[in-house]
């Protein structure tokens, strides 16, 4: 009687951890398969000047190869989008001289693979200078990523982004652009974490410009209502970019 009892007890006891596990990865799931996704439309409609050579590695991230390169960037997308929506960003930046790396992240996650950027620097022999951003999520993790790698880069870009590893100390050229419309990024977050970054961090808002308008994936929930377009935000970001950080190396680096 009190072995049936026992066997009687560890069967509820597998049943419930069974269906506790059913639940927890069920959840997963459906969490991870709940993201934004590009808009193909928008972004096919979305034209430079010039033809870029682009190239789809094994793991699934593209590259954007210029003609000339004058440095180069690896990219993390933000958080639960699609890494294609970043295609016209990264295309614009190209057509100005910009080898860029866009990561595809597992689950659309950067921080399921913070090391994305191990290798591809040796991969393009040619390139010298090199940078890391990222959109978001994505440009948390590639803080974090900078910050164990620093003597690797020459700067640091975050879109509406920040840094919670401490790069305060770095010799690091650090960008920080966002839109005066951004609903999403937490702004007390973001002031508060700017003691993570060097004292020279330059800083660009984007008037009218939103969250989601870095990429091509249409609103996102809790932003901010744009006051311009998307075409345009992406093109007033790789300005910036240029003008700041890819084109203007800080000195003694």
């Amino acid at each position: 009687m009190k072995e049936k009892m026992q066997s009687r007890k560890r069967k509820i006891l597998i049943w419930i951890l069974s269906l506790s596990l059913a639940v927890i990865v069920g959840g997963c799931a459906i969490y991870v398969g709940d993201y934004y996704h590009a808009d193909e439309e928008a972004i096919a409609a979305f034209a430079i000047e010039g033809e870029i050579e682009q190239r789809t590695l094994e793991d699934g991230s593209i590259v954007f190869l210029p003609e000339k390169s004058e440095a180069g960037f690896i990219f993390y997308p933000g958080g639960k989008v699609e890494h294609t929506a970043y295609v016209p960003l990264m295309r614009a930046l190209a057509a100005r001289g910009v080898l860029c790396v866009l990561i595809e992240m597992p689950c659309r996650l950067a921080v399921l693979d913070i090391k994305a950027a191990d290798g591809v620097q040796d991969a393009f022999p040619e390139v010298d200078r090199w940078y890391i951003g990222g959109h978001s999520l994505g440009g948390s993790m590639a803080a974090s990523y900078a910050a164990k790698h620093e003597t690797e880069f020459e700067g640091l870009i975050l879109l509406a982004s920040y840094s919670t590893a401490d790069l305060s100390g770095s010799a690091l050229t650090v960008l920080s652009i966002y839109g005066s419309e951004d609903g999403v990024m937490n702004q007390e977050k973001y002031e508060s974490y700017k003691e993570n970054l060097p004292a020279d961090l330059s800083e660009t808002v984007i008037e009218g410009g939103c969250h989601a308008y870095f990429g091509m994936y249409g609103a996102q929930k809790g932003d901010g209502t744009p006051r311009i377009e998307a075409t345009d935000q992406i093109e007033q970001t790789v300005q910036t970019i240029v003008a700041q950080t890819i084109l203007q190396p800080k000195e003694g680096k």
